[in-house]
């Protein structure tokens, strides 16, 4: 042995160091954090699993270079080599050392020709793949253009392209060069790796517009080019991320070591959630597009809108639209409204068409237009009795409601029903119309509502022509309806019923009997006389007049009473003019909507359906409506609320903008008041039906002057309640209860706490007993009285009393008290109070002419002789409305 072998230290084991199974977990801490602030430190175990199967692409061991292995082989040979020269110089070498230098020689040659070979095969195959993904690159766009130049050849432009694929590979590797400078080998490789990044599909489908149809062409995945790689024999190449820039999905689970350290190689991928929102997003897409075009929609745009409705108009997102108005300078939410300029500007900036309407457009199309002629049917008569007062109108209509040959059936007529149709023995019927008082009937005019088609004017034929006939006749006029005259009364033995055709003449009535065309009809309701021949006269005149109407259509018609029950609601008296009214239909009334939830005729009885000419009362309204209201039926609730919250906000407007120009405000009515211009006195006014409280307003509103006037604080329907009591406290005001009475409540309120409450049954005693009140409300006038005149013949001096002016009587009398005035050259110097009146020292209260007395000024001693004293004195008389 050698001296080197023998000086090598033996094998053994270290004292100090001992066999162990290294620890295959590691503890750690991880502080969970809670609500409110709180912490806690938790001892986690991170436990290494002994991984199976391939690594992982991400975990794989990072390949030596080629190139760096050449070079160490060639640098081991070339140190071999020169050991050997360098022992073989010496001369001092073993056989054994030298043949062991031999040996190291030919390992290192070897090694160097091994590593040139794997460095050409590599150089080889890089070259390979970037022609290979050239000529994918070169297939995949000639597939694009294909699509996009003609849709027939895409098949066949797919299977050329796949079927060169593998050809291109083939030849490239032959031409390429067999050896390549190192220098150049890195960037060779980036690249290819570029070109790898790049020619990496998505994994979500393409879109190829086309002129004709959108084609839509799956990507090629991973798996794919894995798949079609072991089928061509070949290791799969490696594929760079989706996206520059982008992490790669995590693959295998996340565990808390991987969660604590952060690498981004374990982050979650795009969730399913996300998947299907860019899913939603692409549909929207293509939606918007339609053969390469943007949709472009005319958008309805109304006074006032919210953002939200703009949007779903343009069936765009609501932050766009705020993105768009944000960049106008509007800063508005997703439930904000916008004007319509606005509006308008945001729905060009989106490009499409914008159509402004207006909140009153909303009417359009309620009323439906007239009906063809070969739809309409007959109808009956609607018939109105007018009058002047107890000129027997009720007793009238009481006789021929008793003419009905189907009163019978079920007993009397309903309360306030206000219209009901009586049927002839022929079976033809007549609608009569109880209207209450002329003034109903002039407001149902006043709103255009066309309900009445004849008036009967009823005249008593033993008085004559009264004031509310005349007021009849000129309403029957200014409504454009024939009228048929009927004298009452005949049966009296004053009556006289030449005496009312002659006094119609004078207001251009001009009945048959006198050469009219007029038609007259003595009549008695008492002793039911001629009342056939009223009804063949109305009938008559319905037959000129040719009245139809359309009952197949929805219903429209007319509120001819309204009122509130207990237990009922709204109830509203319905006259139809169009169309059939059926149970459930949903209607429109003036300011009020609803639904038909019952109907019931003038006997009381439940009624499905009614046709055109037919008075019934209709429950299911919301509020109570005006007599004189078009009732309308719509399609829907959304509609008919619509409208009513429409009207509801005009009559609104309205009042607010007469409350800012002219003093129906209550703070310039106290002003007012305070201020002595004028003088109010409030009312409250609680009536039976609509029909009476808009009468009784109408008549108490033209009782005032511009001195004292009535003040309507409130008139509604139903009994007298405690809010109408506290009310008329606040104000100080007057409770008027017609054909109605307070409940218990408000009757211990109102004695409690001092309020009049009055009744009444006829609306002219109401008119009376207001009238008094506003007169004893007016301030009296004074008027002057002359007493008589006395001369001063002399004038006294008395210390601590002034100048005394001794004075002759010369007309009249002179009364202590008095006012007096002082004439020089018949000129007034003054004008004031008689101080004192003495008849030689006694104080007298009166002297007559012809007598001296003594006379002195209140306040005034600018006396001299020859002057005039006129005495005068004031009365005061009271006021007359």
């Amino acid at each position: 042995m050698s001296d080197d072998t023998k000086s090598k230290t033996p094998l053994s084991l270290s004292s100090r160091g001992k066999l162990e199974l290294k620890r295959a977990v590691e503890s750690g801490s991880v502080r969970q954090s809670f609500s409110h602030g709180r912490s806690k430190m938790v001892q986690v175990e991170v436990r290494k699993k002994k991984r199976t199967g391939a690594p992982a692409q991400d975990s794989a061991p990072p390949k030596v270079d080629v190139t760096t292995r050449a070079a160490e082989a060639a640098e081991a040979e070339r140190q071999a080599a020169e050991a050997l020269r360098q022992g073989e110089a010496e001369g001092n070498l073993t056989t054994e050392e030298r043949s062991h230098r031999l040996q190291a020689l030919q390992a290192a040659k070897k090694a160097a020709e091994e590593a040139a070979r794997l460095q050409a095969e590599e150089e080889a195959r890089r070259a390979a793949e970037e022609a290979e993904r050239a000529a994918e690159e070169a297939a995949r766009a000639a597939e694009e253009a294909a699509r996009a130049a003609a849709e027939p050849a895409v098949e066949e432009t797919a299977e050329a392209a796949s079927e060169a694929a593998p050809e291109a590979p083939a030849e490239t590797p032959a031409e390429a060069p067999a050896e390549a400078p190192a220098e150049s080998r890195p960037e060779q490789a980036g690249a290819t790796e570029e070109a790898a990044e790049s020619a990496e599909p998505e994994h979500k489908p393409r879109q190829i517009v086309s002129a004709s149809r959108i084609v839509e062409t799956p990507r090629r995945t991973e798996e794919d080019d894995e798949a079609d790689s072991r089928k061509a024999g070949k290791a799969a190449p490696k594929l760079a991320p989706s996206r520059k820039g982008e992490p790669r999905r995590r693959s295998g689970k996340l565990t808390i070591a991987a969660a604590l350290d952060g690498d981004e190689r374990t982050e979650r991928g795009r969730s399913v959630a996300a998947m299907r929102r860019a899913q939603q997003k692409e549909r929207r897409k293509q939606q918007q597009f339609q053969g390469g075009e943007r949709v472009v929609r005319e958008v309805i745009i109304p006074e006032t809108v919210t953002v939200q409705e703009l949007a779903n108009r343009m069936a765009e997102r609501g932050a766009n639209v705020i993105k768009a108005l944000m960049k106008m300078g509007v800063m508005a939410t997703i439930t904000q409204s916008i004007d319509a300029d606005t509006a308008e500007l945001v729905v060009e900036e989106f490009g499409h068409k914008a159509k402004r309407v207006a909140d009153s457009d909303i009417e359009i199309g309620l009323v439906a237009p007239q009906d063809d002629a070969d739809k309409l049917t007959s109808r009956a008569p609607v018939v109105t009795v007018m009058g002047h007062v107890d000129h027997g109108k009720t007793s009238l209509l009481d006789a021929l409601r008793q003419t009905d040959v189907v009163s019978g059936e079920a007993g009397g007529i309903t309360q306030h029903i206000g219209a009901y149709q009586v049927t002839r023995p022929s079976g033809q019927k007549i609608t009569f119309i109880d209207t209450p008082g002329h003034a109903a009937f002039t407001a149902m005019r006043a709103r255009g509502a066309k309900v009445t088609d004849i008036v009967i004017l009823v005249v008593a034929a033993d008085d004559g022509i009264m004031p509310q006939t005349v007021e009849a006749i000129r309403h029957a006029k200014a409504a454009e309806v024939p009228i048929v005259v009927a004298v009452n009364k005949i049966d009296k033995p004053d009556a006289d019923p030449n005496r009312v055709r002659t006094e119609l003449l004078n207001h251009d009535i001009q009945v048959e009997e006198m050469g009219g065309e007029v038609l007259s009809v003595e009549v008695s309701a008492k002793q039911k006389l001629n009342l056939d021949k009223l009804e063949e006269a109305i009938l008559l005149q319905s037959e000129l007049l040719d009245l139809k109407a359309n009952p197949e259509r929805s219903a429209e018609g007319t509120v001819i009473e309204a009122k509130m029950e207990k237990g009922r609601g709204s109830i509203a008296t319905i006259l139809v003019t169009r169309g059939t009214l059926r149970v459930g239909d949903v209607f429109v009334a003036g300011k009020e909507w609803g639904r038909v939830r019952a109907m019931v005729d003038e006997r009381g009885q439940r009624i499905d359906e009614a046709g055109p000419a037919v008075p019934v009362e209709v429950l299911g309204f919301a509020g109570t409506p005006d007599a004189g209201d078009d009732f309308v039926v719509v399609e829907d609730e959304a509609r008919a609320r619509e409208v009513a919250e429409y009207r509801q906000r005009k009559e609104r407007e309205a009042l607010a903008v007469k409350s800012a120009r002219g003093g129906s405000s209550m703070e310039q009515l106290f002003a007012a008041i305070q201020a002595g211009e004028t003088k109010e006195l409030p009312v409250v006014i609680k009536a039976d039906v609509q029909g009476s409280a808009e009468a009784l307003v109408g008549t108490l509103e033209k009782l005032g002057t511009d001195e004292v006037k009535v003040r309507v604080l409130h008139s509604a329907v139903g009994g007298i309640n405690e809010s109408d009591v506290t009310l008329a406290k606040a104000s100080n005001a007057l409770i008027i209860g017609f054909n109605v009475r307070a409940n218990p409540q408000a009757r211990d309120l109102a004695r409690r706490d001092g309020v009049d409450i009055r009744y009444y049954s006829i609306i002219y005693d109401v008119a009376d007993d207001m009238k008094q009140a506003l007169t004893g409300m007016l301030s009296p006038t004074f008027k002057e009285s002359f007493l008589g005149y006395a001369q001063i013949r002399e004038v006294f001096s008395i210390t601590k009393v002034g100048k005394v002016a001794g004075c002759m009587v010369t007309e009249g009398q002179i009364k202590r008290g008095c006012k007096v005035r002082l004439l020089r050259d018949d000129v007034v110097i003054h004008e004031g109070d008689l101080g004192q009146l003495k008849r030689f020292k006694d104080d007298v209260k009166e002297v007559k002419e012809g007598y001296e007395c003594g006379m002195s000024f209140a306040n005034y001693h600018d006396i001299q002789v020859g002057d005039m004293i006129e005495c005068f004195e004031m009365e005061q008389i009271a006021a007359q409305l």
